[in-house]
């Protein structure tokens, strides 16, 4: 049996903010001090680092769980499947819904639960749930997918990530400039063709880094110290990501029998572009090889890091030829892999 891919949608929001937008913050540091440097200097380092030039925020009548329906549709739409016969949805997520000006996530009823509401599904025997594991929640998914299929419990599943991280961060933390919206989804079926995943790595680390992505108070000492936003010590995952996402990926890709020269696209976390390449090149260079032009799709120029809805919004713009000299073909043997909050690593070797 072959679990693939049949169809895949994303949700883009409308509303852009350019690094531009962020020159009349009042950044500060995490004791309530200053910043040292001037917002204009502040924010130039900040593009250098991450690549980032601007990102995606929703509009403010929509939340998370209305753009993983969205994404959803169109999933279901270029599979062709009746949604009838979904046997699971499985929303990576990390916050539920957050109202705009709310100071609460809302994850009752779950995230796919309210997917399927608005999908007007009747059959009570397709369950969602929602999945936590930080950044890689949707490749995580995917693999729980995958296992429900090849055990025999499902058919068909829809897997989703959605996140609106503009509403969880802090105003005066210049992380703040890392995180955006959006939402990304497949369809994951039994198939009698070839391809599809040919092999899964995940692992924890949490004996000493559980805590480098948290939940944390105002970076302002006026900000009301009951809320909370997101935090992340940016030095320490950076170095955690280039040991141990480059070991996962090799374990991974030794696990499916493909040779790193099978590897046409490597779909990574759109975390920071330059930690991005970085793990890339290391990757490569454990079997010996120079990291390829073109190998890696990325769009966090434009969309920031979205979280869960990087890695499949990245993959149905590639798949959609949104994104300039980028194209799958059949056959082609891909990777996707992804680190985050927990510290949670991840990867797949797919055949599309």
């Amino acid at each position: 049996m072959n679990i693939k891919i049949t169809g895949t949608g994303s949700y883009i929001p409308n509303v852009i903010t350019k690094n531009a937008d962020f020159h009349l913050h009042e950044f500060k540091n995490l004791d309530g001090t200053r910043f040292p440097h001037s917002n204009e200097e502040t924010i130039k380092k900040f593009k250098d680092i991450t690549g980032i030039e601007e990102r995606r925020y929703l509009d403010d009548n929509l939340n998370a769980s209305d753009i993983a329906f969205l994404a959803a549709q169109k999933a279901i739409e270029a599979s062709a499947i009746d949604i009838e016969t979904l046997d699971y949805i499985i929303v990576a997520t990390n916050y539920g819904d957050v109202k705009k000006g709310a100071i609460q996530s809302d994850t009752v009823p779950s995230m796919a639960a309210r997917v399927k509401y608005h999908l007007r599904i009747k059959n009570p025997r397709c369950v969602g749930y929602d999945i936590l594991f930080g950044c890689p929640g949707w490749i995580e998914a995917m693999i729980q997918a995958q296992a429900f299929i090849k055990c025999g419990m499902a058919k068909k599943c829809l897997v989703i990530g959605a996140e609106s991280l503009s509403r969880v961060v802090d105003k005066h933390d210049r992380d703040s400039m890392i995180f955006s919206d959006g939402a990304g989804a497949a369809i994951l079926e039994a198939s009698e063709n070839g391809g599809g995943i040919l092999a899964h790595e995940s692992a924890t680390y949490s004996y000493n880094e559980a805590h480098y992505i948290y939940f944390g108070k105002s970076n302002s000492p006026q900000a009301d110290p009951n809320v909370r936003y997101i935090k992340m010590n940016g030095r320490k995952i950076y170095e955690f990501a280039l040991i141990n996402v480059p070991k996962a990926m090799k374990s991974c890709l030794e696990k499916s029998g493909k040779s790193i020269k099978d590897l046409k696209k490597v779909f990574i976390h759109q975390a920071n572009e330059k930690m991005d390449e970085a793990i890339l090149k290391r990757f490569y260079k454990l079997f010996g090889e120079e990291f390829p032009e073109g190998v890696m799709p990325m769009t966090i120029q434009e969309l920031g890091n979205s979280s869960v809805a990087t890695v499949p919004t990245l993959l149905d713009l590639v798949i959609n030829k949104q994104i300039d000299k980028q194209e799958l073909k059949k056959g082609d043997i891909i990777m996707f892999a992804s680190v985050g909050a927990g510290m949670n690593v991840n990867a797949i070797v797919y055949e599309y």
